[in-house]
């Protein structure tokens, strides 16, 4: 049985660890709002940039001669996996999850007898990826908007991975992060990026109506204009990732401060219901003792 002294000094831990995830808890609330913004922000001009690169590529009619960043290689035998991961912890599921689907990733395309590369971006991700993958993590990125998030970062990034497109290292490149929801829900998404993945829609009759009215002449012709935006393309969609990936690592660490607030309040509470009955017990022994030692006399 531990002793008063044992209880009062765990009863002040709680209470010190309390204040520490209060505080992250509102830290995490304040950053998540602006977070949030820029996140929402930036996902309509993401899916127009798709949106135009899929009706470009379908106008071209033939991929032939086309970039390799749309028409891709004629082998598919190496992917390359970029896995999106924050650089600090205390935010629950948030890298787990994400580590999880890249390691059903990785053992899907072995199953399938392909060689992968892992490309870690942010500390936690590549600590937990090392231990199984470290022989096939080719880099590690971190620091990634330590101060503000800013297009440089997902350019810094988009350039290292056209490089070792261009220098033949893969032939296939797939992102890995977390779309925010809410506070609460993060989702985890898969994306591939290169080559750029071509969604084939049928139209409705009358949306095939109006499309056949229309007549778009392009100057340049599609072929350049692809060639330009391909990897500005590339850029955006990281960049997008950064941002969903910042905003639901505050909705996580707000929620998992916020879950660890409370239970620290029921710890202290089931803590001092116990400190209050052993001090009980202690005050009955004495004074069992001084009135066994009063009739003894």
């Amino acid at each position: 049985m531990p002793s008063l002294k044992d209880l009062r000094v765990r009863i002040d831990s709680v209470k010190s660890t309390q204040k520490i995830t209060s505080a992250m808890k509102m830290v995490a609330a304040a950053k998540l709002r602006r977070a949030q913004e820029q996140a929402e922000a930036a996902r309509p001009y993401a899916e127009r940039m798709e949106r135009m690169l899929g009706s470009l590529a379908n106008s071209l009619g033939s991929t032939e001669g086309a970039s390799p960043l749309l028409a891709g290689r004629k082998k598919q035998d190496t992917h390359l996996i970029v896995v999106m991961t924050s650089d600090r912890g205390l935010c629950g599921a948030f890298n787990s999850s994400i580590v999880r689907e890249a390691r059903r990733l990785v053992s899907e395309l072995r199953a399938n007898g392909k060689n992968v590369k892992i490309l870690c971006v942010g500390r936690k991700g590549w600590a937990q990826l090392r231990r199984d993958y470290e022989e096939i993590i080719v880099d590690l990125i971190e620091d990634i908007g330590r101060r503000r998030i800013g297009f440089d970062d997902a350019q810094g990034i988009a350039t290292k991975v056209l490089k070792m497109f261009e220098a033949d290292e893969f032939d296939v490149c797939t992102l890995i992060y977390n779309t925010f929801k809410s506070a609460i829900s993060q989702i985890v998404t898969r994306q591939q990026l290169i080559p750029f993945a071509v969604e084939v829609n049928e139209p409705s009759a009358k949306a095939e109506k109006e499309l056949s009215a229309l007549v778009y002449d392009y100057e340049p012709d599609e072929g350049e204009i692809l060639n330009v935006l391909l990897p500005r393309n590339l850029s955006v969609q990281i960049f997008r990732s950064i941002l969903e990936n910042n905003a639901s690592e505050h909705g996580a660490r707000m929620s998992a401060m916020d879950n660890a607030t409370r239970n620290a309040g029921e710890m202290i509470d089931t803590l001092t219901l116990n400190y209050n009955r052993t001090r009980q017990a202690f005050i009955t022994k004495e004074l069992i003792e001084i009135i066994s030692g009063a009739e003894a006399v």
